[in-house]
Parts: structure tokens; sequence; C-alpha cells
């Protein structure tokens, strides 16, 4: 589905719910309910959902379309430590987070209303498991030129696992963190091939990936 259909069909949803993209359910609606007051409140009707990392390549929930897309005031970072996922306590890798500052070019994601319970559980669920990240709802542009609002995961500076690492230890942490979901490595390099699929180049990520030891 190109762009245009894509907007046609949110609007023709969102009218058909009553209710306007990325409109937020009253609070006692919130689907998920740890952490009270910690996240932004789920939206109703259809939404967008904004992925800079894994999301791309795999998001995992059923979509209406998809489209490049801009975030302002925040940039693409690897800055948590992955003790689980893709590293171990012992050896621990770095995820990629929102960091404030700057901007990034991701992929949105438009879920239909039917799908909006389930998705935001399973998002959650995914990206949540430990309060790592705030669940915000924040101004999107997408591809042409619309604008927008979408759900994404931005990285908490007071969390423990934050980190703000110099581009060597980034690259060795990535090098050798490897947990539940597979290797680090892995997950750098399906980020930058989702990234030019969607004809979005990032130069951080790819110093990152040249800096790797050739295997």
């Amino acid at each position: 589905m190109n762009l245009n259909a894509a907007l046609s069909a949110a609007h023709a949803l969102s009218a058909a719910h009553a209710l306007p993209v990325g409109h937020a359910l009253p609070v006692g609606h919130a689907l998920s309910a740890g952490h009270a007051g910690l996240h932004d409140d789920p939206p109703a009707g259809p939404f967008w959902v904004f992925a800079y990392g894994s999301l791309i390549w795999n998001p995992g929930f059923a979509h209406v379309a998809r489209t490049p897309a801009r975030i302002c005031g925040y940039h693409r970072r690897f800055c948590i430590r992955s003790t689980r996922y893709r590293g171990t306590p012992d050896r621990p890798g770095l995820v990629l987070g929102l960091d404030r500052g700057g901007s990034c070019r991701g992929v949105a994601f438009l879920v239909a209303p039917e799908r909006a319970a389930e998705t935001l559980a399973y998002l959650d669920r995914r990206e949540i498991p430990d309060p790592v990240y705030r669940r915000r709802m924040l101004p999107v542009q997408l591809a042409g030129g619309a604008r927008g609002s979408a759900l994404t995961y931005v990285a908490r500076r007071d969390w423990p696992g934050y980190c703000r690492l110099p581009a060597n230890e980034v690259s060795r942490m990535i090098d050798q963190g490897h947990g539940a979901m597979g290797s680090n490595r892995e997950y750098l390099l399906r980020t930058l091939d989702g990234l030019r699929d969607a004809g979005i180049a990032d130069p951080a990520l790819e110093r990152l990936a040249k800096q790797l030891p050739r295997r």
C-alpha cells in the first residue's frame, strides 16, 4: 500500500471509530497496567507505530501499511545495555533506544483499530518487560510530508542500564554480545539492512558496522 492509500485508510478507519488517528484512550482504559504514570496513554482507533531498530525488520504485529518516517527531538543510539536479548550479565550487549536530541529516520507502521489491543500488549511485552523505555506518542513526519503522531519507545536516562559510551566500546560490546534473541552483531547488521531497504541511510550505524572485526 502506498502512502496516499495508507493515509486514506487511516482517516477512513478513524472516521469509522469517531476518533482521530493517535487519539488517546481515557486513563482507565490503558492496556498496560504496570508502572502507572510512566507511559503515555495508548491510542484508540488506528494508529502509527514508529520503528527505529529491530521492529523495522521484525515487527511481529499485523499492520495495514508501512512508510518511511521521521521523528524530531530524538536520535537512534546504542544506549541500552542488554543482558537478556542480545547479551548476558557476564557479557552484556547493547540495543538501540531513542535518545534525546537530533532527529531519527525510521519506519512507521499503521495498525488497524481491531488490532489495537493485541498490538499494544505485544509491543509492551517485547519492549518493556523491564521499564527500560517509556512508551510515548510523539509527532511524526511521514514520507511525502504528511504529519501525525506515532507510538514509540524512548530510552529512559534514569534506568541503570542506560549508557553513553565511546564508539570503540560500543563496537566491542556489539561484537561480544549474544543473548536469547541471537547475536548483537546480527541485530546491528539486520537493522542496517532494514534501513537500507526503506531507503534510509544512517552513517553512525554504518561506521559502527565497519569497526566490527571481520569474521
